[in-house]
């Protein structure tokens, strides 16, 4: 059975843009007590005796989500190879397809198996029911596009359901069941944290046959596996599929631990590799849905990239820990509070920040207009700012940079770094022309036609400036700020030094 190399994984994640933690937690539970009464609960299940008194308590709240659409073009199986997914699981799932979304199967479009949505066909996701005036939860990529939503019961009884809120960035979704004043049962988010060997019972609507229960474990925490900025998976070896896809992961007091969103798959059934959505990201994801209709986050205005070995020694820094500033985005909270390109945070709110996605997360949780301490370091010297985080922007402004006058040089061989440079054709820095196979540089995955910003904290717009600030650096490690087609990012490159 084929399966992806950690490092290849890795690095594909690693090269995708950062960001995350979400909104303070709130409770999406009915402060009406009489509303309340409908919150289905367990008693502890003893796994030894199995789970059927469990399954018995919250089957009711599970849901079948059934899609129409009047005009969809593409197929489920185009979809769980990536085509028209949200957000970032677009490029992952075109890249990975052995990772999958589960959109469902087909029901009356599809032909010899295929999950087909021609014009007037339909889809089935699963969903779970979160209060008893019938708000329900279910992934964004289930009931995106779609033209009529409805929901099926355990008992067979069907109600049509309103799209309230979607959130692309963690492929979660709000629907509101029209009960028309019924008191319908549902389960709860879990207040605990989970941890790896828990229990865990996975219930949904597996290629459209209806409620089905698996069980298994938790298998791991804080998964990235590349299909967005807010990132953070359960994984969960109980079997799930296509259609499972919204459904509600169970520890064994009835209380949902995750929604279960996507499958490592190279044939696109169940290997035992599942992805959920963990309660403690989504609940608060879900209560903003409520209120607002979509998600308001916390931004800085920043492009970071991880402190990486190399980086950390470039710059003297302990540990490769924190995130490394790239860029400054124009108008942004940070370019107000004074953060510089080239400077490390640490910590932002007292709270230490071990990569550039933890720092992301930890951004994106902050209430808008709040003002909170951010730790840096800047030319070896560790300082506090205060920052007031602003509200993330749909289409956020890149920092502007001024064009400068071509230099006279010509293109000039760095042998020691692999490199061959020439000045920049239309603006500032020096482009590569040519990286030598092999190399340092090509490790690294410099290119022809990125360019080189600064290098060693010095800006630089000629080659023989390049030469100047490597011969002025006393590191073993330069440390230089390269500019490509994705963006700016830090490299560190071993010198002849030492």
């Amino acid at each position: 059975m084929p399966a992806i190399k950690n490092k290849t994984l890795g690095a594909f994640a690693a090269g995708l843009m950062t960001a995350t933690a979400l909104v303070t937690t709130v409770s999406v539970l009915p402060a009406n007590q009489a509303v309340a009464q409908n919150q289905l609960k367990a008693d502890a299940v003893d796994p030894s005796k199995g789970f059927a008194d469990l399954v018995d308590k919250v089957m009711p709240a599970v849901v079948s989500v059934q899609v129409k659409y009047a005009n969809a073009a593409a197929s489920g199986d185009e979809q769980a190879q990536g085509k028209k997914m949200p957000g970032g699981m677009e490029e992952f799932f075109k890249q990975f397809p052995q990772f999958r979304d589960m959109p469902g199967m087909g029901g009356q479009g599809g032909e010899g198996g295929e999950d087909a949505h021609p014009k007037g066909g339909m889809a089935v996701g699963s969903g779970f029911i979160i209060s008893a005036d019938g708000y329900a939860v279910t992934n964004n990529h289930v009931v995106k596009d779609a033209d009529q939503v409805s929901v099926t019961m355990k008992d067979g009884t069907e109600y049509k359901a309103e799209v309230i809120g979607t959130d692309p960035k963690t492929d979660l979704a709000l629907i509101k069941l029209d009960g028309e004043g019924k008191k319908f049962d549902y389960v709860a988010f879990t207040k605990g944290e989970q941890r790896v060997g828990d229990w865990v019972m996975a219930v949904g609507n597996p290629f459209g046959l209806g409620g089905t229960v698996t069980t298994g474990i938790v298998s791991a925490l804080g998964r990235d596996i590349g299909s967005g900025p807010y990132d953070n998976f359960m994984q969960i070896d109980a079997a799930i599929n296509r259609g499972n896809s919204g459904g509600p992961a169970f520890n064994l007091e009835g209380e949902v631990v995750g929604i279960n969103t996507a499958i490592f798959s190279p044939s696109g059934g169940s290997v035992g590799i599942g992805f959920a959505i963990p309660a403690s990201s989504a609940e608060s994801i879900i209560e903003s849905l409520k209120e607002n209709g979509k998600v308001t986050r916390g931004w800085l205005g920043v492009q970071i990239q991880p402190v990486t070995d190399d980086i950390a020694e470039s710059l003297g820094l302990k540990d490769a820990k924190g995130a490394i500033v790239a860029d400054v985005t124009e108008d942004s909270p940070a370019l107000a509070a004074g953060v510089k390109q080239g400077d490390t945070i640490l910590k932002i709110d007292g709270k230490d920040v071990t990569d550039s996605r933890d720092l992301s997360r930890k951004v994106a949780g902050i209430k808008p207009g709040d003002a909170v301490p951010l730790t840096i370091v800047r030319d070896g010297k560790t300082m506090d700012l205060d920052v007031k985080i602003g509200t993330m922007p749909d289409d956020k402004k890149m920092a502007a940079t001024d064009t400068k006058e071509d230099s006279a040089d010509k293109s000039v061989s760095l042998a020691n770094l692999g490199l061959r440079v020439a000045p920049a054709q239309d603006g500032p820095g020096v482009t590569v022309t040519e990286v030598e196979p092999g190399s340092a540089a090509a490790e690294r995955g410099l290119k022809a036609g990125d360019t080189i910003l600064e290098v060693a904290g010095t800006e630089v717009n000629a080659p023989s400036e390049v030469r100047a600030a490597l011969k002025d650096s006393d590191k073993k490690k330069v440390l230089m700020l390269v500019k490509t087609e994705d963006g700016q990012r830090f490299i560190a490159l071993p010198t002849a030094k030492g």
